[in-house]
């Protein structure tokens, strides 16, 4: 199977990496393909099985890791396990295409570390704590308990940056969607 190039991108959640990687899967000269992560939460919001997550139920979940299926998981938050099944890059390869992700910070430094040549790992930096904050009050989506275990863990998140091959710094959304799709047009090129 011809393998594609995979672009990782992770940062804490709110830091605009999900816009970001919609906006270059809108640039149809990357040939890339979003890789879909298995989730073992319910859906939240306009979120649909099989486009934005693989829902799975935590006990199907844990027969998957038992069986090996994941190129990389994690136990988020507790009984929160998210992950990215082999089968889901194969099937991406298959096409012919390049792997995108939006995945946490410990899977898109797993993934880089398994493929060091063919990843292109970017961590996108958001301005502040407390812009973070206020975009994930803006989403309406989650609880203030949730909320606050997302800024606990964002500063954890943030001191893994340099582990990344590049940083963008999110401080204007514009810039930050040119640079992401300077570097990975130059990334799928070589």
């Amino acid at each position: 199977m011809n393998k594609g190039k995979l672009i990782v991108f992770s940062a804490p959640s709110g830091s605009g990496k999900t816009t970001i990687v919609k906006h270059l899967l809108g640039q149809e000269d990357l040939n890339l393909e979003f890789s879909i992560s298995a989730a073992s939460r319910a859906p939240r919001g306009e979120e649909v099985h099989g486009k934005d997550y693989y829902f799975i139920s935590l006990e199907e979940f844990k027969k998957h890791i038992k069986a090996e299926d994941f190129l990389e998981w994690e136990e988020v938050y507790r009984d929160n396990f998210y992950g990215t099944l082999k089968s889901e890059i194969e099937r991406i390869w298959a096409l012919g295409k390049n792997v995108i992700f939006d995945i946490d910070v410990v899977g898109g430094l797993r993934i880089k570390h398994k493929f060091p040549e063919e990843t292109l790992a970017v961590f996108v930096k958001p301005p502040s704590v407390d812009e973070l904050k206020r975009r994930l009050k803006q989403r309406s989506t989650e609880s203030e308990d949730k909320i606050n275990m997302r800024i606990a863990k964002a500063s954890v998140e943030l001191a893994t940056a340099p582990q990344f091959d590049t940083i963008i710094k999110n401080y204007d959304l514009d810039t930050a969607k040119e640079e992401a799709y300077q570097l990975v047009k130059e990334f799928v090129n070589k």
